[in-house]
């Protein structure tokens, strides 16, 4: 059996996976990423959590193939420079070269959100698929673009930023500086806002109320609402799934995939939000009278999708 360590570095935590060949996590280790603070230092707790996975599977560094990290920014594989992440702080930090001081074995980087794509086309919702796109629905819209088997990350390594395509022209207003970004309505972040406008437009609808026993507006207020028969709420999510599949559809029409998945925690909304998406974008898109059209799913593996494609980055290099 082949053992391999996939790294998920994240803004909050930095979590470490062994992971076997048939894709299987064995054992982990995590800890808090702590930023902001010296970059050598959280290069060092990667390396420890690295080790620390390997103790917690009762293997010995011997036993392990090469190590892959998942990081946001931009993540430079041929180099194994993480040249910038506005999340971390970083700028220009020689990440494997870090971790190669503490581990001798061979270390790939990758965009985060590339390295979970990598994932699921390995292991989940687009395994079996020639050319895949995976879309994240969190606090931003991440995501990652495997064409021909192979990671697609620009010439500049910051490729596939799909969220950061316009879909509103002087629309809302999204945290990369442009206005009526993907991202800023089909984020998470940007049902929220959708939700907390028309709540004040509404005050006396059951979403105001709900949000007020809650304490709080969350991704799941809108969807919980209209379950509870809340015509503003429904209002709110027609509105949401609009958007995204407009997102989609551009993203079709421009790659034109076998599988297109969807993860996030939006997505356990399941059905409700899937269903009219696919709709939508059966209406919409390009190749609507083609016999093969992209098929849309929910991604299966959830945040285990970025330790498992970060420790799968040896086989893409």
């Amino acid at each position: 059996m082949k053992y391999y360590v996939g790294i998920d570095l994240g803004g909050t935590n930095i979590v470490a996976g062994v992971v076997d060949e048939n894709y299987n996590i064995v054992a982990t280790a995590k800890t808090k990423t702590n930023c902001p603070r010296p970059e050598k230092e959280i290069a060092d707790d990667m390396a420890k959590m690295a080790l620390n996975a390997i103790k917690n599977a009762k293997l010995t560094i011997d036993d392990i193939e090469w190590i892959g990290v998942g990081s946001p920014g931009i993540a430079n594989s041929e180099t194994g420079i993480l040249e910038y992440s506005n999340n971390l702080g970083f700028n220009n930090t020689p990440i494997v070269k870090y971790i190669q001081e503490t581990i001798n074995k061979p270390v790939f980087i990758e965009n985060d959100a590339n390295a979970a794509a990598y994932g699921e086309y390995v292991a989940g919702a687009a395994k079996g698929s020639k050319n895949a796109v995976c879309i994240t629905l969190g606090t931003g819209v991440g995501s990652g673009i495997i064409i021909d088997g192979k990671i697609y990350a620009g010439s500049n390594f910051a490729g596939g930023e799909i969220g950061h395509t316009v879909i509103e022209v002087d629309g809302a207003q999204c945290s990369c500086g442009r206005k009526g970004c993907f991202e800023a309505y089909s984020s998470a972040t940007g049902l929220i806002r959708m939700t907390k406008e028309a709540i004040a437009e509404n005050p006396d609808c059951i979403m105001a109320k709900m949000a007020e026993e809650k304490g709080k507006v969350t991704a799941r207020t809108s969807f919980d609402s209209m379950r509870k028969g809340d015509k503003v709420a429904k209002a709110v999510v027609d509105k949401y799934i609009k958007y995204l599949a407009a997102g989609i559809t551009n993203v079709i029409n421009t790659f034109q995939p076998d599988i297109l998945c969807i993860g996030g925690g939006v997505c356990n909304e399941g059905d409700p939000l899937l269903l009219p998406v696919k709709e939508l974008v059966k209406q919409e898109v390009y190749t609507k009278n083609s016999p093969k059209n992209t098929e849309i799913v929910i991604a299966k593996l959830g945040n285990d999708a970025g330790i498992i494609g970060a420790a799968f980055l040896g086989r893409a290099k």
